[in-house]
């Protein structure tokens, strides 16, 4: 079998478990097929909904990933918006609400990401504080043709 690299973990979990339970032989793939920003940002998103009574995602509409995050949220009982930006954000959703936690699609930039922590720092909030689970230090490398492309460029200039 194969999954999806942007499903839920856990739905991911049941279904293994479920093909495990009807075909016994069967073969997994070699590595995790669940992208790891994906399942670091769920595991993240399950550890803060203890902490936090509001989860405001960033990221695109048709993001898979980001969708998750906030299904998650809300599976684990507390109330979550996916937004664009900042200027998606709805200050009625603070009503009532003393914590809230702030997350990004793994392809957010990081500069959604601070335009959120501005936006609450405008209306007088300065206790912002980074919530990390696990550091994430995998780089992708160029593939070596546009990394030679690249070194030509530069000693042409």
């Amino acid at each position: 079998y194969v999954t999806q690299t942007t499903l839920s973990v856990d739905e991911t979990g049941e279904i293994i478990t479920a093909l495990r339970a009807r075909f016994p032989d069967i073969h997994a793939p070699k590595r995790e097929d669940i992208c790891y920003a994906t399942s670091n940002r769920q595991w993240a998103v399950k550890e803060m909904l203890l902490e936090i009574e509001l989860l405001l995602v960033i990221g695109s509409r048709n993001s898979s990933n980001s969708n998750r995050l906030v299904e998650v949220a809300r599976a684990g009982g507390v109330a979550a918006h996916l937004i664009d930006d900042e200027s998606e954000i709805d200050e009625t959703w603070m009503d009532g609400v003393d914590i809230v936690g702030v997350t990004s699609g793994a392809s957010a930039p990081e500069k959604l990401v601070e335009g959120v922590c501005d936006w609450f720092r405008a209306r007088g909030v300065s206790d912002i504080e980074p919530y990390r689970l696990v550091d994430e230090d995998v780089e992708f490398r160029l593939p070596v043709e546009l990394r030679r492309e690249l070194a030509l460029a530069e000693t042409q200039q």
